[in-house]
């Protein structure tokens, strides 16, 4: 399911202990220092001036900090920022701030090169699956943002790829952005969001960490799904609601469905009564998320009036339900927009 021996390429995926093992340090608490400086910002050693001199002048020609760069910047007029991180195969990411009218700041991050999901509506699904990303390219996502627009509130793993076939990256960076030691971001403001990955859901249930769960529904209409959702042959949605139950049952936790809503496609009545009967008995929120356009595909975006009837349809039928504000239009950096700018080589999908 995921790729637990993909080691990190920079000093940015390692905790201390892994850094006094691979730089040699003789004293542990210089490893200490260099992952409190990392997570404080600094991105060279000659500015963690409380390192020796000449250790400092040693360390710089070792292991880098940082295997990632930003190779464009794109602003949405809405506040939306996109990154494109360029990493050190060639491949390419982008990662997403998105602001909501609190002002709070979340960083989406991507976990893989490209998505073996294929899902229909979805412009990563069209670049195909190069490769998982490592912690270190996960975590510096995040601190590329924080680089770049301040300190950040919260991060969704909700960008580019299957958070669910890369989980032991992903639970290394939340270890990581977590320690109490370095960043100290609180598990509570982090969320992984799953197209459907039964194993994965179960699996992060009765491992942890204990975050937040999302997973992209779309339609209870198993026909629906397959066709929309490929990952549904493999993860049918009987299984997938077992498993909702588990995580729910077992950390006491509410999980968000989204549905990309689709005009003509999935905002009828029916498609309401079934996402109700699929969510009957579970601890679930619905959000909804008119589809955003990608040129290349065969959809259209539902009007305001097709979006609040289905909206108001499921309230009628019990269900809590927002509607998601449309962010980052216009850079390509809304829901199922990424990766239109990002060269990916299509492989196979991770096993």
């Amino acid at each position: 399911m995921s790729d637990e021996s993909n080691a990190p390429r920079a000093l940015s995926g390692m905790n201390p202990d892994e850094m006094t093992g691979r730089l040699n340090l003789d004293k542990a608490f210089r490893a200490r220092q260099i992952y409190r400086w990392i997570s404080d910002g600094a991105r060279s050693f000659s500015d963690m001036t409380n390192l020796p001199a000449n250790l400092r002048n040693e360390l710089e020609s070792g292991l880098p900090i940082f295997s990632t760069s930003v190779s464009r910047v794109l602003r949405d007029p809405d506040g939306t920022v996109k990154l494109q991180v360029s990493l050190g195969d060639g491949n390419a990411v982008e990662t997403v701030l998105l602001t909501d009218a609190e002002g709070r700041k979340t960083a989406c991050v991507s976990s893989q090169v490209g998505c073996p999901m294929a899902c229909a509506f979805c412009q990563t699904g069209r670049i195909g699956y190069s490769r998982n990303l490592d912690a270190s390219e996960i975590v510096e996502q995040f601190y590329h943002l924080e680089d770049s627009v301040g300190r950040l509130d919260n991060i969704v793993f909700m960008g580019m790829g299957e958070p669910m076939l890369n989980l032991g990256a992903v639970r290394k960076t939340v270890a990581i952005l977590t320690d109490a030691n370095g960043r100290g971001l609180s598990r509570r403001r982090i969320t992984v969001s799953t197209a459907g990955v039964i194993e994965g859901i179960r699996s992060l249930a009765d491992e942890g960490p204990d975050i937040r769960l999302a997973v992209s529904l779309t339609t209870a209409d198993p026909v629906l799904r397959e066709r929309l959702m490929p990952v549904t042959r493999a993860n049918p949605l009987p299984a997938l609601r077992e498993a909702i139950r588990h995580y729910c049952e077992k950390t006491g936790n509410r999980v968000t469905l989204e549905a990309a809503l689709m005009a003509g496609i999935n905002t009828s009545d029916d498609e309401a009564r079934r996402i109700a009967d699929f969510s009957a008995g579970l601890n679930v929120h619905v959000n909804l998320i008119p589809w955003n356009p990608i040129p290349e595909l065969p959809f259209e975006s539902p009007s305001a009036r097709e979006t609040e009837a289905f909206l108001r349809s499921l309230e009628k039928l019990g269900l809590n339900a927002t509607l998601r504000m449309k962010r980052g239009r216009t850079i390509g950096g809304a829901c199922g927009q990424l990766g239109a700018s990002v060269t990916s080589s299509a492989g196979n999908p991770p096993r």
